[in-house]
């Protein structure tokens, strides 16, 4: 019987990161990798985004397993949000694993999990239609792994992060026979890596960029701070051999990188002399001349906490002058303007840059060649280009097209997209809806587009807020109206347009007061339509109107009215309340004749057999 195959990405396609992909064989549903991604500039205020899995959750009974090929939060980090919803095995490597559990033990709620399988190149796992096995790529992290997913109609094959470096280590190694014989048995699908398929130079080798790292450190007089992403093990290892070798101490910062170097170590895939690092406190006995500090920021992401010590924000350490910061990552080109505005904090702060892919191209992602190579390797039927923003996954499919791969046969997914295979045809089925999750502190999801359009426009124009108090009842304004400006215009220096602006809002005020089909929402929308009108007319800018109105009752009666009008006995309790809603004035009390207090205290004493006959 055909099988039927379904390839859904829930992220990882035209965007950077944020890698997850689910393969549908009869039913079973196998997810391959679980990342997430670090917001963009427009994201204001958002920690990280994960995919949205809505689908996932109406059909997580059929989800057999998460399958991760490496330990880049691009590829784990969406983990633990996932393990929260969905109690179901992981498999990876070893390392892989092992830096899964340290990002899933920060969630409470997972205290208690514990599936996780480690798996190897030579693992296969039987899941009845499907046989799940692996193939050892080069990445700059260890035991990095591709997947296959083995069907009657062909393999699907996910490469993963992968790049060919032939003077690459043991635990970095490509197994190119292994490629070569997955390639022979047939490859329905091909997933592949298109994060660099634009770039048509080599990538650097390993070994030349250690030189280059060690090179750095042994001409450069001054402390060096060292950029890195905190699972980048590979380039974490160079950093400690070029110290090691040019007698500096490295010191490392946060908690995270921390766990991952002494994770790494415990598993093998990192070494270097016990007395090579130092503390902070050790740091300053040391001359400038002898130290490293390596940076890798909060969740391995450098960048931002390099700008952080640029602006003396860091309590620990700081960048001063003569310091040299050396980029040993890789920005995506989405994070160009804010690469570039930290090397200009940086020289405001006293110290020099120098990047890593200034002079070598040093990624880890496969460039078109290597591509091309994988596809020589793999002879896919059908390609799908994955890991990029769109320029990259066209760039992929022109590659494959001078191999002769037709166009036809290749697919640019976008997220909720849903490929199916079925007797032996191929398409495009009814998607799926796949949007973005975005995590704000705790809060998981409940950020939306009109939060974010919000939190834009406050960062864009600020806000105006105008408070009115009125009174319904006699319908006039009690009040003139007040406002309080922030982020917009300078309100001294803009006392005419203030007066003008209060002028608006009392006539809207009133207009909605005069009308006999009095309505809150009405109100509050006619006076930010009429102000945002003039504003935008005086200044162009649309800033957050918040119209606050509040209301008043003048209608109180005096307390001693209803006794000189002779009120009747069943209006006494309202009397009542009213009188205790108001309190006397001491002064006033004080002033009244002695004779009329005393007639008072007799017409009391008269009247409160009554009174507590009628409260019975």
């Amino acid at each position: 019987m055909s099988a039927k195959i379904k390839i859904m990405p829930f992220g990882g396609v035209r965007e950077n990161g944020k890698n997850m992909y689910a393969v549908d064989v009869n039913g079973s549903i196998y997810i391959l990798d679980c990342g997430l991604k670090y917001p963009e500039n427009e994201l204001l205020g958002i920690d990280v985004v994960i995919p949205d899995w809505n689908y996932l959750r109406e059909n997580k009974d059929r989800i057999v397993a998460v399958f991760l090929t490496h330990g880049h939060a691009d590829a784990i980090g969406a983990l633990p949000y996932f393990l929260t919803e969905f109690n179901v095995p992981v498999f990876g490597s070893e390392m892989t694993v092992a830096l899964a559990k340290i990002d899933v033990a920060t969630e409470p709620k997972l205290k208690d999990y514990d599936d996780f399988h480690v798996v190897d190149e030579k693992t296969e796992i039987d899941f009845g239609d499907v046989v799940v096995s692996f193939f050892s790529t080069t990445h700059s992290i260890p035991e990095s792994m591709g997947i296959v997913l083995k069907t009657d109609e062909g393999q699907i094959v996910y490469t993963g992060d992968f790049k060919f470096d032939q003077t690459a280590k043991p635990g970095y190694q490509t197994d190119y026979a292994r490629l070569g014989a997955i390639g022979q048995a047939g490859v329905l699908a091909l997933l592949s890596d298109s994060a660099n398929a634009e770039n048509p130079a080599m990538n650097a080798s390993e070994q030349t960029i250690a030189e280059d790292i060690e090179e750095t450190f042994n001409y450069r007089e001054g402390r060096i701070v060292v950029a890195c992403v905190a699972s980048n093990i590979l380039r974490i290892q160079q950093v400690f051999d070029a110290a090691a070798k040019t007698g500096r101490k490295v010191c490392l910062t946060g908690q995270d990188l921390e766990k991952i170097v002494h994770t790494a170590m415990k598993l093998g895939k990192l070494s270097f002399d016990n007395d090579l690092l130092v503390t902070p406190e050790q740091l300053d006995s040391l001359k400038p001349d002898e130290t490293v500090v390596l940076q890798t920021g909060k969740m391995g992401e450098p960048i931002k906490a390099i700008q952080r010590m640029a602006n003396k924000q860091e309590k620990t350490f700081n960048i001063q002058e003569g310091d040299l910061v050396y980029i040993t990552t890789t920005p995506s080109h989405a994070m160009d303007t804010t690469v570039a505005q930290t090397r200009d904090m940086i020289y405001r702060a006293g110290g020099e840059v120098k990047a890593i892919s200034d002079d070598l191209n040093s990624s880890g992602h496969a460039y078109k060649r290597d591509l091309q190579l994988m596809l020589n390797l793999m002879k896919p039927k059908y390609l799908v280009p994955i890991q990029g923003e769109y320029r990259l996954l066209n760039a992929h499919a022109n590659a494959a097209m001078e191999l002769g791969i037709p166009a036809e046969h290749i697919f640019i997914l976008a997220k909720g997209d849903v490929l199916t295979y079925s007797n032996g045809k191929i398409g495009l089925g009814e998607g799926i809806d796949v949007s973005d999750t975005m995590i704000d502190g705790i809060g998981v999801g409940d950020i939306g587009n009109i939060v974010l359009r919000d939190r834009k426009v406050l960062a864009d124009d600020g806000i105006f807020i105008a408070v009115v108090t009125i009174d319904r009842k006699k319908k006039q304004i009690v009040a003139e109206p007040k406002i309080t400006s922030r982020g917009f215009v300078y309100v001294k220096a803009n006392k005419d347009l203030m007066q003008e602006s209060a002028e608006i809002i009392s006539k809207a005020v009133q207009n909605n007061l005069d009308n006999k089909e009095f309505d809150w929402g009405h109100l509050k929308q006619d006076v930010r339509e009429h102000l945002s009108h003039y504003l935008f007319e005086q200044t162009h800018r649309r800033p957050v109107i918040l119209p606050v109105i509040m209301e008043v009752n003048q209608h109180h009666r005096r307390s001693g009215s209803k006794e000189k009008t002779g009120a009747k006995p069943k209006q006494q309790p309202t009397a009542k309340k009213a009188k205790a809603a108001v309190k006397p004035d001491p002064a006033t009390k004080a002033q009244k004749p002695n004779h009329k207090a005393h007639r008072n205290r007799k017409r009391r004493r008269a009247a409160k057999p009554a009174e507590t006959t009628d409260n019975k």
